[in-house]
């Protein structure tokens, strides 16, 4: 366990006085401890929330001074803590308090969890926990690395992944029930953001996702989640910024992070790792606008790694972890006091002190109190968490459509230069291949010309991979909440890129057309754009499979690139495709490179129906031209044949996207979550 220092002598906050009992804690670089039963009334009962009366007082004193809540009478030994003795920073001017929350008591009794890694036996994580937390209160997993914090987190939310088994119980106001969507909020360490909107209106795009009814009826919550979280000064501010503009610090961003579950207004928020990469200052203004969180009625419960001592006095419980062990669990404070109530330090480091509370919690007072405060807790059971219920599936649709829609309209770097891009390949292309005329000769030239076009600006799309990489993890972060599903994403996204597509397919297949001096007819212009425009459907929906395969930006890229080398060489331009070596280019290389149904569409589309004179009396086809150049099919419907294998190609890289979306990206986000390192350390917990 980390040793608790007091803060530094340059950085004071208005929040730590001399009346703090934080303020009081010692300067010294030692563990400070107090024997485990030492307190004479080491947790009082009359915490203990009465169902039949739910009411939620809050008060916030006038002038700001302090933030007082109570959900049922507080008992003495919490007084200090929660009476105001810890005051808190000033509340701004024309603060608004937010609404009171119907928070809800969660005890976890016996708790282990076990992951079966790589090697053939399974790992205690998380060994025989008990706890409790309340309404109006925030309880806090403190440990070292690798003493599984997040992984109790995970198992009291029930979220646990499929690798994971859990052993014990959790009770939920007092009944052994699954919590339902809504009840309860969890905020992941390393949320994904949308940086090209604006805070209110990536809170309003997350209440769309989440909430049912009208979407007028979605502001006022978005206002208080607002205000909740203290971000009315960045509510019109974009969380990225653009080139003029700085986004949002860590801090405010975490704030966004929590506010998105704040939505829902739920009974139970959980939070992995509130202050992580946060400096000191905003840890501390983090922690006090948990504070007024908790005072509404909500039951918080988050993991920390180390904290200062400002932000240490404002916890209401700690649970103490080492290496999965239960070192201790009560009131904070009282982990620090002896007898008196005053604070002691032991010449003892944190090797020692840790083994010394493993060998003598589980016998102590102390445990013996949480075990009896959890029977009072479970033997009466309280109201039953409800579903508030999910917006639509039509209606998640809508809104991840017009969002990326307005994504894209924002995100200049990688749709607005990418469309800038292809007509300056297009414009390079025409220009080359220009002024080739309609003889014989031309056909070799021009066959070259539609490569070049088609292979080129396949290629050139690769660019959009950062682009759809943060489309995945942002399905990935509301996934893992249930604010979206494959199928939603999958729909949203393709109606979102279908704009931008064939804005880019018509502007491209304009001036290429024309320059290149294809055959004047409105029919066939419009297959050339439709083709081209299939085209890139179908090389987005590769991108966004490959993309979702590696979930990296760097390696998605290079397998992009290779992939699209491959094709171009077994699409029949280099060696007529019948000519190709059957074993691996023929078969099955060529009738999955979708550059071969690309190009032989827009040739036959050029030359079947025409004819060419060689000498003075005799011609021939555009088939019989084209023969040794590219091999095409002499059937007048072959082109369309073509367009529906393209058509089909489309739809299997989507069906492909769906299963790695349903099954590889949502078990791959919960094994990095519940696997990952801890901040400061390289070993997984």
């Amino acid at each position: 366990m980390e040793e608790i220092q007091p803060q530094s002598d340059n950085y004071r906050s208005s929040s730590s006085s001399a009346s703090s009992p934080a303020s009081r804690v010692p300067s010294s670089n030692f563990f400070y401890l107090r024997k485990p039963g030492s307190l004479r009334q080491p947790i009082s009962f009359e915490d203990s929330p009465e169902w039949e009366d739910t009411d939620i007082e809050v008060r916030v004193d006038e002038g700001g001074d302090s933030i007082n809540a109570a959900t049922t009478p507080v008992s003495p030994s919490l007084s200090k803590i929660n009476s105001g003795s810890l005051p808190s920073p000033p509340l701004l001017e024309g603060a608004v308090v937010a609404r009171k929350i119907a928070g809800a008591s969660i005890v976890w009794k016996d708790l282990t969890v076990t992951i079966k890694g790589k090697r053939k036996y399974s790992e205690k994580v998380v060994k025989s926990s008990n706890g409790y937390a309340l309404p109006g209160t925030m309880t806090v997993i403190m440990g070292p690395a690798k003493s599984g914090k997040s992984t109790l987190l995970r198992a009291i939310a029930g979220r646990l992944p499929h690798s994971a088994r859990m052993y014990g119980e959790v009770f939920v106001n007092g009944a052994k029930s699954h919590m339902p969507y809504g009840s309860y909020g969890f905020v992941e360490r390393e949320s994904t953001l949308i940086g090209s909107l604006t805070v209110r209106e990536f809170l309003y795009y997350s209440a769309l996702l989440q909430l049912p009814g009208f979407f007028c009826h979605r502001k006022g919550v978005v206002e208080d989640a607002i205000h909740a979280m203290s971000l009315s000064d960045y509510a019109n501010k974009l969380i990225g910024g653009h080139c003029y503009m700085k986004g949002l610090r860590r801090g405010e961003r975490r704030r966004v992070s929590i506010a998105r579950e704040l939505v829902m207004r739920p009974h139970i928020l959980f939070i992995d790792e509130p202050l992580y990469h946060l400096d000191s200052v905003s840890a501390l203004l983090m922690m006090v606008t948990l504070k007024k969180l908790a005072s509404t009625g909500c039951t918080l419960i988050f993991t920390i790694y180390q904290s200062s001592t400002e932000v240490f006095g404002l916890f209401d419980r700690i649970c103490l972890l080492s290496n999965g062990n239960t070192l201790f669990f009560g009131e904070t404070l009282a982990c620090l006091q002896d007898d008196h109530g005053d604070f002691s330090s032991v010449n003892m480091d944190t090797a020692v002190a840790i083994r010394t509370l493993e060998a003598t919690y589980k016998t102590s007072a102390d445990a013996a109190a949480v075990e009896t405060m959890i029977l009072r807790l479970i033997e009466k059971e309280g109201p039953l968490l409800k579903s508030k219920g999910k917006a639509s599936s039509a209606t998640r649709i809508a809104v991840l459509t017009w969002r990326s829609l307005l994504i894209m309209s924002r995100e200049w770097k990688y749709y607005w230069l990418r469309l800038i891009l292809y007509m300056f390949l297009t414009l390079c292309i025409g220009t080359v291949f220009s002024n080739l005329g309609h003889s014989l000769s031309s056909v070799v030239t021009r066959v070259a010309a539609v490569f070049v076009f088609i292979s080129f600006t396949s290629l050139l799309s690769i660019a959009g991979v950062p682009a759809l990489m943060k489309e995945i993890k942002i399905y990935a972060c509301e996934e893992s909440n249930w604010h979206s599903g494959a199928f939603v994403f999958l729909l949203g996204q393709l109606l979102s890129s279908i704009p931008f597509l064939f804005l880019i397919s018509i502007s491209s297949s304009l001036v290429f057309y024309f320059l290149i001096g294809l055959r004047d007819e409105f029919s066939l212009l419009m297959y050339f754009v439709l083709n081209f425009f299939i085209c890139l459907l179908v090389n987005e929906g590769l991108m966004l499979v490959i993309a979702a395969l590696w979930q990296h930006v760097f390696w998605s890229i290079l397998t992009l690139a290779c992939i699209h080398v491959v094709m171009m060489l077994s699409a029949g331009y280099f060696r007529i495709r019948n000519a190709l070596p059957r074993p691996v280019w023929t078969y099955p290389i060529s009738y999955i490179a979708f550059h071969t149904y690309s190009i032989q569409g827009l040739l036959e589309n050029e030359y079947l129906g025409t004819s060419f004179a060689v000498g003075q009396v005799r011609t021939i086809s555009g088939f019989q031209a084209l023969r040794s150049a590219y091999d095409i099919s002499v059937n007048s419907n072959s082109k369309w044949e073509n367009l529906l294998v393209l058509f089909l190609m489309a739809l299997a890289y989507r069906l492909i996207l769906f299963v790695l979306l349903y099954f590889r990206v949502k078990k791959n986000t919960f094994i990095h979550k519940l696997l990952s390192c801890d901040p400061d350390t390289n070993n997984p917990r």
